[in-house]
């Protein structure tokens, strides 16, 4: 094992500030434990090295078996302590909240996990473990989105100021492929995709078993995820699912995407249901999103240059990396990312509401061609909803001046947006 010393000079060196950070920061003087959770790879880890004060790092056998042994010992160290990976020894979450409870203070434990615990746990951490959903790193965060359109700034004037974008779709496709994974900011930009390809290879051959302790068949996790990604951004029922697997049941499917949504792998972009002035009925099927558009076009093999050629692939690709930037930097003000669709088929990619009850729209586009279209959902949804929206925007990968219509839709290149 590595010195702590030695961890937090790399953390030191090299760490790339995550919009999380505040909230993370601000969770750990208000409750005895965070937890902070993501897929393997997104910088959990660093982020958790970041903000403490020592660390147990999980994960190898002789660590894990003497955590196990000794899950004491293990949490016993300066708080903040990082326990990291914790799901490989889940006796340490109730010893810990036990501690939490004994001590009656703040700032005690950071757990990072990437899959949920094998073993039994036997309390939730309800009032002594906050939780932190952790993404891969947003364009933003990344250094690929200057973030000269606030999203904050967005809810509390509704308008875009004239900024210029050096988008284009083919460097949008680039993004899409290499991913917010932290290892790609090293990496020269032509092998950036080599990434996110070795992770799916990781789930099919070892990650879904081993992460969720029931026997997986490498050939049907490999279907299963080239079908998820065909329908990444989409509300897509098991049996459609089933259909295009072939040859297996949608129970069966199920299970597969359990298990994945056990690795945040992928995750569902759930409805919103607000308060309407007609009797409009809502669509409850949530959406399916990879955690990182990258492992979509990882599955489907798709290189940029391939996927550059499909436009259809790219814009649904491009959706859900919007989504993630979006979740992210709604994240720093503890507000969440929906999708609408009622009976009348109005659909709306993603709406943005705040806990006071403020909320805005985006609507995702790859090009110009159907900003109208988009324009008139938004306006369709402003109509019927009671509250009125902070904001309405529309996200494209076409490099423009962002600006701000005469009938109050913002539309805003993705390069350009940040928290």
């Amino acid at each position: 094992m590595r010195s702590d010393e030695t961890l937090r000079n790399s953390v030191e060196n090299l760490y790339r500030p995550r919009v999380i950070d505040s909230r993370i920061q601000m969770l750990i003087s208000t409750f005895g434990g965070v937890l902070i959770t993501g897929p393997k790879w997104c910088g959990k880890s660093w982020t958790g090295i970041r903000h403490s004060s020592s660390t147990m790092m999980l994960g190898d056998q002789e660590t894990n078996t003497y955590a196990d042994l000794s899950p004491d010992e293990a949490l016993t160290g300066e708080y903040p302590r990082l326990v990291d990976e914790w799901q490989d020894v889940p006796k340490l979450w109730d010893a810990a909240r036990r501690r939490i409870d004994s001590e009656c203070r703040n700032g005690m434990y950071i757990f990072t996990g990437s899959s949920f615990p094998k073993g039994k746990v036997y309390h939730t951490g309800a009032g002594r473990f906050a939780r932190v959903e952790m993404r891969p790193l947003s364009l933003f965060e990344s250094g690929d989105s200057n973030g000269s359109v606030s999203l904050s700034k967005l809810f509390t004037s509704g308008r875009t100021d004239p900024v210029s974008s050096d988008s284009n779709y083919k460097r949008t496709v680039e993004l899409i492929c290499k991913g917010g994974w932290p290892r790609t900011l090293n990496v020269r930009e032509a092998e950036g995709s080599e990434i996110p390809a070795e992770y799916i290879k990781t789930i099919i051959s070892s990650d879904l078993s081993d992460l969720t302790g029931t026997r997986k068949d490498p050939s049907t996790t490999e279907r299963v995820l080239r079908s998820l990604a065909r329908n990444s951004a989409s509300s897509a029922k098991l049996s459609t699912l089933a259909a295009d697997v072939s040859g297996i049941s949608d129970q069966t499917v199920r299970t597969y995407v359990n298990s994945l949504k056990q690795i945040y792998i992928i995750e569902e972009q759930p409805v919103w249901s607000p308060d309407l002035r007609s009797r409009t009925r809502i669509r409850t099927s949530p959406k399916i999103h990879f955690t990182d558009p990258s492992l979509a076009a990882a599955a489907l093999k798709a290189t940029p240059g391939v996927l550059a050629k499909d436009v259809k692939t790219s814009g649904i690709l491009f959706e859900s990396l919007c989504y993630r930037d979006l979740c992210v930097y709604a994240s720093a003000l503890n507000g969440k990312v929906y999708h609408y669709r009622d009976n009348n088929d109005l659909e709306v990619d993603n709406i943005i509401e705040l806990p006071d009850g403020r909320w805005g729209a985006a609507e995702i586009k790859l090009g110009d061609l159907e900003i109208e279209k988009a324009t008139k959902n938004l306006l369709k949804l402003k109509d019927i909803v009671e509250t009125p929206p902070s904001f309405l925007s529309i996200i494209t990968s076409k490099g423009m001046l962002a600006h701000t219509r005469e009938d109050g839709v913002s539309v805003i290149p993705i390069d350009l947006l940040g928290p």
